[in-house]
């Protein structure tokens, strides 16, 4: 079976895992979603020994799979030659128990007969050492413990234990139960145990979707991109991650295999901004606890583009030959290069979101005046390193400049400083910050904009485009109607756009000619069309993009522009913003049917 992103993503905001149309486990990280991989098949090649779980159907001749109505619920129905035909439910539980929210680092799964009688092998190998071997395991009369890198897991079943360790078809001729969890005894029967825990994990969800506010039009799109985006959430120290697969390419054979699978300042800013429009608060709290222990951590020095999700710098990229990589290609990265990166963006990107709680009356901890003045060393970074040469946000490798892009951000940082000052009655302050922001105005409209040309270009001095160009009137350093803007436009879709995608960049790069389009900029050219009053096109182009989606309703980071098929990792944060903005935007108004 060909390894495909086209995967369903189960979560409790602790742990996930990706599951294929036929129900099969293949991607799964412990103790964390940036840990060994307990299910690695999806790096494994098309028929590998271990690291994955399967219910095998005899004679199974199809298969069909959806969640459960709002939530990352995920049923999968199988059908035999004979008409005999299962039910497998997969889910993470998630629901209140004692008082908190009790999301333990465990997959649960049901299954259970709907027609005839169904013969199944339930194969579960869990891999260690990053695929390596299967992990070892022991056995008592009702639950098997395996020891996985990082993390002892324990299955408990209904299941005759034999049957499971043996992988001996049998007949299902009842409804059987599986919790695979941690290395401790499950304290009650495990069938009525996992159908409450499912059923009060369906609640939660749907509770939760229940909170949200949602454009008119493209409803199921918005919140099944709103439910993963809380499913790439690390809810212990409220990171975020960027996706919840390493070492996908980016287009087959291109070496651009990158571990998504750690906390970018960046990616997440987008990520609570998204969620914010949702009235999704919940997520953008816990994520700001996480951006006040960074600024805490970085005492007004260097931040780091990318973090561990527990705030760890030390995230370095290193190489495993220990499985074949999605579809045999490799290399497969553990880690990132990007943390040794100048990215002088995240200073913008740390301070806009933050600023919000001095604000937003919703918020349980409104933001103090030791939080401004913390903040301000950010700020104070922002303005210090606004024309000093970076990665970029594209993070190249192997040369910097000083990005328009990098330099609009910390020019927000410091913009957005001054208004949260005026806000606190800091009126000194507030002076101090919007002179700042004058400042990096004044050297971005002298050093990136082309006068001949009429446009703005990505870095100070050069003449080459990218994409992220259409985001200066997103952060509101140029207004909609600014003729430099309309051009800066044109030129981009005359250059990077190719069919209905648009790309980052199209000169080489570290790695050659970029070959796929990202997805993330089709929705940013998809934003700047309902700017420039191109309703219907910017609709054409989105519905397309819907059209791309997997089968769970989800993109990856990149598209093929002649095939349409989805490469880079998945599932990717950048994507599904951009699936939430483009329908707030392009919707119609709730005033036309209410």
């Amino acid at each position: 079976m060909k390894p495909s992103v086209d995967l369903a993503p189960i979560g409790n905001c602790a742990v996930s895992a990706l599951i294929d149309r036929q129900g099969r486990y293949v991607w799964a990280c412990a103790p964390r979603v940036d840990g060994d991989p307990l299910f690695s098949a999806l790096m494994d090649g098309s028929d590998p020994d271990h690291g994955f779980w399967d219910i095998v159907l005899e004679d199974q001749v199809s298969a069909e799979q959806d969640y459960v109505r709002n939530t990352p619920v995920l049923r999968t129905v199988l059908h035999a030659a004979d008409g005999a035909s299962l039910e497998i439910i997969d889910f993470c539980p998630r629901h209140a128990q004692l008082e908190r929210t009790y999301r333990p680092l465990a997959f649960g799964r049901l299954i259970r007969p709907l027609s005839g009688t169904p013969r199944i092998t339930v194969r579960l190998r869990p891999a260690a050492n990053w695929g390596e071997r299967r992990a070892e395991s022991t056995h008592g009369s009702n639950h098997i413990r395996y020891l996985c890198t990082g993390a002892t897991f324990r299955l408990t079943t209904d299941c005759p234990v034999s049957h499971v360790i043996s992988e001996r078809t049998f007949r299902l001729e009842k409804p059987m139960a599986f919790f695979f969890g941690p290395d401790e005894a499950y304290d009650q029967d495990v069938g009525p145990g996992m159908t409450a825990a499912r059923d009060r994990t369906v609640a939660y969800w749907q509770q939760w979707v229940r909170k949200l506010y949602l454009p008119l039009d493209w409803q199921e799109a918005v919140i099944r991109a709103a439910i993963t985006l809380k499913l790439c959430a690390y809810e212990e120290t409220g990171a975020i991650v960027a996706a919840l697969t390493t070492s996908v390419p980016e287009f087959p054979g291109s070496g651009r295999n990158w571990d998504y699978r750690y906390c970018w300042i960046r990616d997440a800013y987008y990520t609570v901004r998204a969620l914010n429009r949702l009235g999704a608060v919940d997520i953008l709290e816990n994520y700001l606890v996480y951006l006040r222990n960074l600024v805490d951590q970085a005492d007004g020095g260097h931040v780091q583009p990318v973090y561990g999700v527990g705030l760890e710098e030390d995230i370095d990229e290193r190489i495993t030959d220990t499985v074949e990589g999605y579809r045999g290609m490799k290399p497969v990265r553990v880690g990132n290069q990007a943390r040794e990166h100048l990215q002088h963006d995240v200073y913008g990107q740390i301070v806009l979101p933050l600023v919000q709680a001095f604000y937003d009356q919703r918020m349980i901890r409104p933001g103090t005046l030791e939080d401004f003045h913390a903040l301000e060393k950010v700020g104070q970074r922002a303005f210090d390193m606004h024309d000093q040469p970076d990665a970029g946000l594209w993070e190249f490798r192997t040369f910097a400049r000083v990005h328009t892009y990098s330099a609009v951000m910390c020019w927000a940082a410091c913009d957005r400083l001054a208004k949260a000052a005026l806000h606190l009655n800091l009126k000194d302050r507030a002076a101090d910050w919007a002179d700042k922001a004058r400042i990096i105005r004044e050297r971005i409209e002298s050093e990136a904009y082309l006068q001949e040309d009429g446009h703005f270009a990505a870095s100070f001095g050069g003449t080459e485009l990218d994409a992220s160009l259409l985001q200066l009137t997103d952060v509101g350093f140029l207004s909609l109607d600014d003729p430099r803007m309309a051009r800066t436009f044109a030129v981009i879709e005359r250059d990077l756009k190719k069919g209905p995608f648009l790309f980052r960049y199209v000169e080489p790069d570290d790695f050659g000619e970029p070959e796929t389009a990202f997805n993330f900029c089709t929705f940013w050219f998809i934003e700047a069309l309902h700017q420039n009053g191109r309703d219907e096109e910017a609709r054409a182009i989105f519905e397309e993009m819907l059209a791309r989606r997997t089968h769970a309703g989800l993109l990856s980071e990149d598209i093929a522009v002649e095939s349409g098929e989805l490469w880079g990792n998945y599932p990717q944060t950048y994507s599904l913003v951009g699936i939430i903005n483009c329908a707030i935007l392009l919707s119609r108004s709730w005033t036309d049917v209410r």
